[in-house]
């Protein structure tokens, strides 16, 4: 960084050179004046290396971790085969595998790449903003499953994990909401994007939003929104009110209104209520969520913000920004764990061979066994690094993401300087995506 501070002498100089015409008052406060001048320093290229910080982590995305079909992939690694996804390998629900968070990933990411290509009007952002939506697309194309979202493809373009989740679903509609509304797509694709989102809305609305499995789990589902969680509560309402802005269907505002009001069961709140409270609550049940789970909740802050542009009322816009705000309370200590990442930190990231770090298997009858299964992993082979960036990296970009959708200035300082401590080259997990989530957040305006 280039620091560029005003020179006093020349200050003093012209001071003395009209001291002759000056009053003694005038005089004495022009070496004050100075004074003042010189303590503040003038930053002439932060916002240059904030571009370029986001820049390389931008290329690095691109080049590495967005496969073929415009799908985020976790981390670089061997696809699964056709085998691998019919058998569960390493697990069925498709965890510790490099295609575990496709439509989860790149939902959140589309959202920020909407407003960068808006930004530029680039052919190349534009097209990159359309592959990412044709990616969403397919991940809810590839089964005959009605409403099933695969999370990734396989090796041969069709392959998939037979459990999805509310994880995955969520965000589907989050990326593709952003991009129908962007202005960037066709007419012919605005009526895809809104067909398929009609098609899985209404699988969501006659299974009481639950998310459905495909294959060997066909008929069960994995998941759900309408629990008493703020997590719920955001997401929820978000998706509801979403597929009002794509259909214009009244049905679908109806809806909306209604689960406003509603208190989910076990809860002795409204979703509202909910959500204007924000997260806090939701550490009564998920342990840990500023250490190591505010990835999992930047799509329901991205999903306040969106209601905040959405809704006409003022006092549910007020509610829905008290929990945006109370998320930035909650969540900005956990900004400062970037300052624990050495870049030149030496862990093994073994999950890039994720055969030999989960070398066991054994069939999975149920979802428990799946999940069993994905803790049987070998320690030595999987090395260190993955919770290292996990912790250090995805954490701490998560945290300024969450913070970067409140649209408070008195953030931008500490989440500009979180982006711009990584070196983006050396990152093994593409959840670094949360830096541009984050930058292009920071001057998007929020009513």
């Amino acid at each position: 960084m280039n620091i560029v501070f005003l020179p006093i002498n020349l200050f003093v100089k012209y001071a003395e050179q009209k001291k002759r015409i000056m009053n003694r008052y005038q005089y004495i406060f022009a070496i004050i004046f100075s004074l003042i001048l010189v303590t503040i320093p003038i930053n002439v290229d932060a916002q240059k290396n904030i571009s370029g910080t986001v820049e390389l982590a931008h290329k690095e995305l691109w080049n590495k971790f967005i496969d073929k079909y415009g799908i985020i992939n976790d981390f670089v690694g061997e696809t699964p085969t056709p085998e691998d996804c019919t058998l569960g390998k390493p697990n069925a629900i498709g965890w510790w595998s490099p295609i575990e968070n496709g439509p989860m990933f790149s939902g959140m990411y589309l959202q920020a790449m909407c407003e960068r290509a808006k930004r530029t009007n680039n052919p190349a952002d534009l097209a990159n903003a359309k592959r990412l939506s044709q990616g969403l697309v397919k991940c809810a194309s590839i089964s005959d499953v009605p409403g099933f979202i695969g999370r990734g493809i396989g090796s041969d373009g069709k392959c998939h994990y037979p459990l999805g989740s509310d994880d995955q679903t969520h965000p589907w509609f989050l990326g593709l909401h952003a991009y129908y509304m962007s202005g960037i797509p066709t007419k012919s694709e605005k009526k895809e994007i809104s067909s398929k989102m009609k098609e899985v809305a209404n699988v969501l609305e006659a299974n009481s939003w639950c998310p459905p499995c495909d294959g060997a789990f066909k008929g069960q589902f994995r998941g759900s929104f309408t629990g008493n969680l703020f997590r719920d509560a955001a997401r929820y309402l978000f998706m509801l009110r979403a597929m009002y802005d794509v259909t214009k269907e009244e049905i679908w505002m109806d809806r909306y209104r209604k689960a406003l009001a509603e208190k989910p069961e076990q809860a002795t709140k409204t979703r509202l209520e909910i959500c204007a409270e924000g997260y806090l609550q939701d550490t009564l049940k998920i342990k840990g969520i500023n250490i190591w789970s505010l990835w999992i909740y930047v799509g329901s802050q991205q999903s306040l913000a969106s209601l905040i542009k959405m809704e006409s009322d003022p006092s549910i816009v007020a509610k829905y920004r008290q929990g945006l705000e109370n998320n930035v309370n909650y969540c900005l200590p956990s900004v400062e764990g970037y300052k624990s990442f050495d870049n030149n930190d030496t862990k093994v990231f073994g999950h890039a061979n994720w055969r030999e770090a989960y070398p066991v298997w054994f069939p999975q009858p149920t979802q428990a066994e799946a999940q069993r299964l994905s803790s049987l992993g070998n320690k030595e082979k999987m090395g260190e690094r993955k919770g290292y960036e996990a912790r250090f990296m995805r954490n701490p970009l998560a945290a300024s993401a969450i913070a970067a959708f409140s649209q408070d200035p008195s953030h931008q300082e500490m989440v500009k300087k979180a982006i711009s401590h990584y070196d983006y080259a050396k990152i093994n997990m593409a959840e670094f995506f949360f830096a541009e989530c984050a930058y292009y957040a920071l001057n998007t305006k929020v009513e």
